[in-house]
């Protein structure tokens, strides 16, 4: 079964990487909205979610954050981290940068310990605005699932114009300023094997990562349901194999099982 976030604020929820997490989804409240449309996404695919109601406003998001934020300050708990996610990617929001602007202000007035963190696809990075804001969060988590141009087709199938060359390129452009994402998993899809733990998809991942240059890499797996429904979990051991080559590598990592 899909999950589809309340808007424009939900939770708080325990992260499995981020701790308490304040949820905050620039996506509508009845749909997803995504320039992905991953065969694992928790959130369904995007065809069976089309949403009806509109994004919701800058003013609506920061009147929506510090009501929460007064009552998790009255009556808790504290957040650790406010987190952008939801249903879909929240740099598509056309105020995504002004927003981050809001939500960085009103975290200092309220709970100045806590980290801002944003999960992005890193379709949108090449546009200024996003990769200025982007630079001013604490957690710039930013996804590459492999760097193989068909796998990501199958996988993650972006809607328009991409090219992984030129997503490595912008996120280079950070200058370690990020943190890279990626989900491990395999099963199939389609008929068609979607085994990325493997090293033709390993080895070449990690000869990115390490000319991107991250602070860290967090790798993870499937931990919900998904709408495709022959996707298995990378094992413990597969993650801790990867886990060890990033090592090796001289690249700070973490998995999530």
């Amino acid at each position: 079964m899909a999950i589809i976030f309340s808007s424009p604020i939900f939770g708080p929820v325990h992260s499995r990487r981020l701790g308490v997490s304040l949820g905050i989804n620039l996506l509508p409240a009845d749909g997803k909205v995504c320039s992905f449309d991953c065969i694992y996404c928790e959130c369904g695919y995007n065809n069976d979610h089309r949403p009806s109601s509109p994004l919701p406003t800058r003013e609506e998001v920061r009147i929506a954050l510090e009501t929460k934020l007064q009552e998790m300050q009255a009556h808790g708990p504290a957040p650790d981290v406010f987190t952008f996610a939801g249903n879909g990617e929240p740099t598509a929001h056309p105020h995504f940068a002004e927003i981050i602007d809001d939500t960085l202000a009103l975290r200092d007035r309220y709970f100045p310990q806590a980290k801002v963190s944003v999960l992005s696809n890193a379709t949108f990075v090449h546009r200024p605005a996003v990769f200025a804001a982007l630079n001013k969060v604490d957690n710039n988590i930013l996804k590459l699932d492999t760097v193989d141009e068909a796998y990501i087709r199958r996988v993650d199938r972006p809607n328009g114009r991409y090219a992984v060359s030129e997503t490595i390129d912008h996120l280079k452009a950070f200058q370690g300023n990020c943190i890279i994402q990626t989900l491990f998993m395999k099963g199939t899809y389609e008929g068609k094997d979607v085994d990325n733990t493997t090293d033709a998809y390993v080895l070449p991942w990690i000869e990115a990562v390490k000319e991107i240059a991250p602070r860290q890499v967090m790798i993870y797996t499937i931990d919900r349901e998904t709408p495709g429904h022959h996707l298995q979990k990378a094992t413990h051991q597969e993650l801790d194999r990867i886990l060890s080559m990033l090592t090796k590598a001289g690249i700070s990592a973490t998995a999530s099982y």
